[in-house]
């Protein structure tokens, strides 16, 4: 159902591809958006090795939370800063493909937990945290990915 990698000697390992979801910030979550056109967007995400999810936190309304309702279906893309070989000019990115589900947690608890591990990924300030949480708490709404197929690899831009 799900393509492979065209160039086999470009594919990351499993393991490569869960620590680029675990150590990168960021990555763009695809939906399949208004009148079928497809919506990409910057999310913040946490990896859970635990389950196995990408989890995002988000507002409680807005073009993907409705996209999401109507199609769970979704990808996501997360790409490293990449490295230049000594003596070459171009740059080689690691990148990693996540297909899957989407589904929205529906325990505020569990939401708070995964927002505040999620903000550790940018700070350890407990206090700005608990600030946050305080704040925004209660408007927060936390989804996850569940993976049915994740890919990487490594591109050299020349």
């Amino acid at each position: 159902m799900f393509r492979d990698v065209a160039r086999k000697k470009q594919k990351l390992t499993e393991s490569e591809c869960i620590e680029l979801l675990k150590n990168e910030k960021r990555g763009i979550l695809s939906v399949i958006g208004d009148d079928g056109y497809p919506y990409g967007m910057p999310l913040n995400h946490y990896y859970n090795e635990d389950d196995g999810r990408i989890y995002f936190h988000s507002g409680k309304t807005g073009h993907k939370i409705d996209a999401i309702k109507v199609c769970d279906k979704v990808s996501f893309c997360v790409m490293d800063s990449g490295f230049k070989k000594e003596g070459h000019w171009a740059l080689n990115i690691k990148s990693v493909i996540v297909f899957g589900r989407a589904e929205i947690v529906d325990d505020h608890d569990k939401a708070i937990e995964i927002s505040r591990l999620l903000s550790y990924k940018f700070t350890d300030d407990e206090e700005y945290i608990d600030n946050e949480v305080r704040t925004f708490g209660a408007g927060v709404l936390v989804f996850s990915i569940i993976p049915e197929h994740i890919t990487g690899k490594l591109v050299n831009e020349a």
